[in-house]
């Protein structure tokens, strides 16, 4: 695997959280689990799962996908590889660093589906990201992205900022990356609508490639 050198920190510090990530994730799980068969069930041909993770989107797909996952951390991986055995479609998981993806054709897939990849990324590489994306994908291709962002509600920010340390100490994530602005200047793809699966904190982006 080519790895950006921008993330060979993200890189050690999931060498470590990987072995805990399904624990430490657990409460939010609770909530995800029923967002995911509804965010992949549309999707349909060639996909891109960008940061796979552990694997937790992978039984619901529907069987007319061919999968690609790819996924910065090896131990990740792994996890991720124990729960293919669950998923009615064709997967194929790789160890790759999504700013690169050396081993991933352009221009082959239908979809670039990604959940909570970028708001764990350093900013400043995701630009890089997101050229990757545009690549990948065939023209008129889409992509469906799901990031946390900070609440415009002051209540429910403060309670944001207050956990922001443990999130990115654990997870490497901020709530104040800038995706969407990102998306919206690339010269290839274009973002077709954004709406909030709970407040104003989850953030779904939706477009397509030009």
């Amino acid at each position: 695997m080519k790895l950006n050198e921008k993330n060979i920190f993200l890189q050690s510090k999931y060498n470590v959280t990987a072995f805990f990530y399904d624990i430490l994730d657990y409460p939010w799980e609770r909530r995800y689990r029923k967002w995911r068969p509804a965010l992949v069930d549309d999707l349909r041909g060639k996909v891109l799962e960008a940061g796979v993770g552990t694997g937790r989107n992978l039984a619901f797909y529907h069987q007319d996908v061919e999968l690609l996952g790819i996924e910065l951390n090896a131990h990740m991986l792994r996890k991720a590889e124990k729960r293919k055995v669950k998923a009615r479609c064709d997967v194929t998981l790789i160890n790759e660093d999504a700013t690169v993806m050396s081993s991933v054709p352009s221009g082959q897939f239908d979809w670039v589906f990604s959940t909570f990849m970028c708001c764990v990324m350093p900013d400043d590489v995701q630009a890089l990201a997101i050229e990757q994306f545009a690549r990948v994908l065939k023209p008129g291709g889409r992509f469906r992205l799901l990031e946390m962002v900070y609440s415009k509600n002051e209540r429910m920010r403060k309670k944001q900022a207050a956990f922001a340390p443990f999130v990115e100490k654990v997870y490497g994530a901020r709530f104040d990356r800038n995706t969407l602005r990102y998306l919206e200047q690339s010269a290839t793809l274009t973002v077709s609508s954004t709406s909030f699966l709970k407040d104003d904190t989850y953030l779904l982006i939706e477009g397509v490639r030009d």
